[in-house]
């Protein structure tokens, strides 16, 4: 079965994180458009997220913290505990997919798990329940 893309990979932040599925990204008020897009009302934390900053990702060719020669390095540790803990998804386990099979790959397999099965629409990452349906997964 063909699966349809429902992100693309400028949504795929550097620590792995997709920003199609962040329920920053999915609102309508205040939204934010992603970790990689430059917006002039992006909210500061993003702005001065510690991760997309690094030095030592900007020399790296994919810019993607799998990259890097310190990864995974202790704030993508700690990162990765919290999503892990939190959202029931590891962000370092995102950024192995994508060093492993490929953007395409991860892209396909996101859109997999992020899609609703009752109604279609994209699952946030930090909720239970689908934002459109309120189907649980839970």
């Amino acid at each position: 079965m063909s699966v349809t893309l429902k992100f693309n990979k400028a949504q795929i932040a550097p620590c792995g994180m997709n920003c199609g599925c962040c329920i920053a990204f999915l609102r309508d008020k205040n939204r934010c458009f992603g970790c990689r897009v430059n917006q002039a009302d992006k909210v500061k934390t993003r702005v001065n997220c510690i991760v997309k900053n690094c030095t030592l990702l900007k020399q790296t060719s994919s810019k993607f913290c799998f990259d890097c020669e310190t990864f995974p390095c202790q704030r993508m540790k700690s990162l990765d505990k919290r999503y892990r803990t939190k959202y029931s998804t590891s962000l370092i386990n995102n950024l192995e997919i994508i060093k492993e099979s490929g953007i395409r790959h991860f892209l396909r397999f996101e859109s997999e798990r992020r899609t609703c099965p009752e109604c279609g629409s994209i699952l946030s990452v930090h909720k239970q329940n689908c934002l459109q349906c309120d189907y649980s997964w839970s």
